[in-house]
């Protein structure tokens, strides 16, 4: 493996590309321990060292420090690594490692995503927001009906009627343009049209 170029992304910290590919990042100190220069062969014994040591404690620990701050779903988790370069290996090790000790938990990242909303955002706006962070739809499904099961449910009338009060709406002012505008702009986020219907008392069909 011919080291092609180092590239400095932050002071001490380099992007080490072979073949004109990014492999891994690496402090100063490291490659000059390693012997890592551009244009020769990465030695031996330095690329396991950090194919099997290095990388691999290091990709865990960043992981850990995520997820420290707040929680993450398997899927924004493994795009953090991602941008920090880590190997594809090293970044499954690392969330198999945290989920093996449930510091990471789709399902109860789900639940406490819906519960949080469920006042808030239309059932459709959840489950597309939940979709973007990477949670399978028959998850957020299964979530939605436990909740249910729970007594946990959502009234969009009351939702949309909120909505229409913060945004001071009058359907008896209102012009047929506003209304077709109001009526667009709740189904942009989810909403059902019967649901919408009722709440503005009206028929713009």
């Amino acid at each position: 493996m011919i080291v092609t170029q180092l590239s400095e992304i932050s002071r001490g910290r380099y992007r080490v590309y072979v073949e004109d590919e990014i492999a891994f990042v690496l402090y100063r100190g490291e490659l000059r321990r390693l012997g890592i220069r551009e244009g020769e062969e990465i030695p031996e014994e330095s690329l396991r060292e950090i194919q099997e040591e290095i990388l691999p404690k290091r990709a865990v620990k960043r992981a850990m420090n995520l997820l420290q701050k707040r929680d993450y779903t398997t899927a924004d988790l493994r795009e953090k690594l991602r941008n920090g370069d880590y190997p594809e290996t090293c970044i499954e090790d690392a969330v198999a490692y945290v989920e093996s000790y449930g510091y990471i938990d789709d399902l109860r990242y789900a639940r406490d995503f819906i519960l949080y909303n469920l006042d808030r955002k239309s059932r459709t706006r959840i489950e597309q927001d939940l979709q973007r962070k990477g949670i399978d739809r028959k998850l957020t499904q299964q979530v939605f009906t436990e909740l249910e099961e729970e007594g946990a449910s959502q009234d969009e009338e009351t939702m949309i009627r909120a909505l229409l009060q913060k945004k001071k709406y009058d359907a008896k002012m209102a012009t047929r343009q506003e209304k077709q505008r109001m009526y667009a702009f709740l189904y942009r986020r989810g909403f059902h049209s019967e649901a919408i219907n009722r709440a503005l008392s009206l028929d713009i069909t």
